[in-house]
């Protein structure tokens, strides 16, 4: 999927994007686009990045005055200096358009990140006490708690943005296995659906129609994910999948290499290797929000080059240095889904004979990295808040999409498209039940 991301951009096109003259660059792609000697493979790369440079500037919609302004209301006494200082020490996040700074959407959220004194100062997060009961159910089973199995009933509410009357609507639906189990769909919206099987890697519910809200209720049962492993029981693994980069995020660069050989310190034990690759990740890297991943060239080099990025991010970083360990990794993906809340999230798993499949969470690991206890839990178990819908990344839907996906690495929020071109979805997920749960 998407092979042509391998191929670049020409230089000329590449200069006018660093100095921010973003409509010259797409006149300038035009022109590439009309000259005959460029291959097909370049000529789709070309044609991507007109859409890549669409959905890189609606990630930054605030000017200079605009994003002060948000940073004043959010941050109690926020002062004009401050804004500016940390400009210049790289936490404020922002790209240059007609060779003026424009801000990310969320940069008041990624100060917090960089800088923790700041999040004192913020808005308290009206979930911050349903948060809290939630570690505490963590911490119970990082210090031996018995695990349990949640039933667990989702609502999934799409709208299309459009004004078109046809659409083709995909939304994430879960996927048995692994800690997953007895998935039940229980309701649709519209009849004329299409259900993909459970072994489709990015499993999808597709509607068309011309209906503008699309809903859907499925239940699942998923357990808490916990293993004891004792490294000495671990034997030398001979399976072949999951070892082989698939560019462009999933790329056995020679920094990646160096660093990754750096880190295992000649360790030749497949369980310690990838336990040596999260560690340093969860110590080393720095949570944040990000732009669209469509506008990346190479996810897991941008993690090892900035010391930076969000759930995904960081699980490709150690996806792609298990890789090279030689040890077998690959991608999981879909919701954090708690009896109070639901958001979008991902994480890994890798392989290690006897045990098979084992869970790696490197985000939630790093975020609790003053905890050895709770850091620790998230390499080889795996809390019960997790809706499954994706196992592997940049895979294609079933059926196939016609146009490019908003995004398409993952699937967490659903995909829409009219006749003639691509549309957005506004996604809603409801938590109805979620049974099994008690502080």
């Amino acid at each position: 999927m998407h092979e042509f991301l391998v191929c670049g951009i020409p230089e000329n096109v590449r200069r006018l994007e660093e100095v921010g003259d973003w409509q010259a660059a797409m006149a300038l792609i035009d022109r590439w686009l009309r000259d005959t000697r460029i291959s097909d493979l370049q000529r789709q790369r070309l044609e991507y990045e007109k859409f890549r440079i669409k959905r890189l500037l609606a990630a930054y919609p605030y000017d200079e005055s605009d994003a002060l302004e948000k940073a004043k209301e959010t941050i109690r006494d926020f002062a004009y200096e401050e804004f500016y200082r940390l400009i210049d020490e790289g936490c404020v996040d922002f790209i240059l358009v007609n060779r003026k700074r424009r801000f990310f959407e969320r940069f008041i959220q990624n100060i917090g990140f960089a800088r923790p004194e700041y999040k004192n100062r913020m808005k308290r997060d009206p979930e911050e006490e349903h948060r809290e009961l939630i570690e505490r159910r963590i911490r119970a089973l990082a210090e031996g708690a018995a695990p349990r199995t949640y039933t667990v009933q989702v609502k999934l509410k799409a709208k299309v943005d459009s004004h078109d009357d046809y659409f083709r609507v995909w939304l994430p639906f879960p996927k048995k296995g692994l800690q997953v189990e007895d998935v039940k769909l229980l309701y649709v919206s519209d009849e004329n659906y299409f259900l993909a099987d459970n072994d489709v890697p990015q499993r999808t519910i597709f509607f068309e129609g011309t209906s503008k809200e699309y809903v859907v209720e499925f239940e699942y049962k998923i357990r808490e994910w916990v293993n004891r492993i004792d490294p000495s029981e671990v034997q030398t693994c001979d399976m072949d999948e999951f070892l082989d980069e698939e560019p462009p995020h999933i790329v056995f660069t020679h920094y990646i290499r160096h660093l990754t050989q750096q880190i295992l310190n000649n360790e030749t034990n497949p369980y310690l290797k990838a336990k040596r690759i999260y560690d340093w990740i969860t110590s080393k890297v720095r949570y944040c929000y990000v732009r669209p991943y469509s506008t990346y060239e190479n996810i897991s080099q941008y993690v090892a080059e900035n010391l930076k990025g969000d759930c995904g991010f960081q699980a490709l970083l150690f996806i792609t240095m298990c890789r090279i360990a030689k040890v077998p990794a690959r991608w999981q993906s879909g919701w954090y889904v708690t009896p109070y809340f639901a958001s979008p999230h991902d994480w890994a798993l890798f392989y290690v004979e006897p045990y098979g499949w084992l869970p790696a969470d490197p985000s939630f690991g790093g975020a609790r990295r003053y905890d050895e206890k709770l850091r620790s839990f998230y390499f080889g178990s795996l809390d019960g808040f997790r809706m499954v819908a994706n196992d592997d990344f940049m895979k294609q839907f079933v059926p196939e999409p016609r146009f490019y996906r908003e995004d398409p690495t993952d699937n967490q929020l659903g995909e829409a498209e009219a006749h003639d071109k691509k549309i957005r979805l506004e996604t809603h997920i409801e938590v109805v039940r979620f049974e099994g749960w008690e502080v």
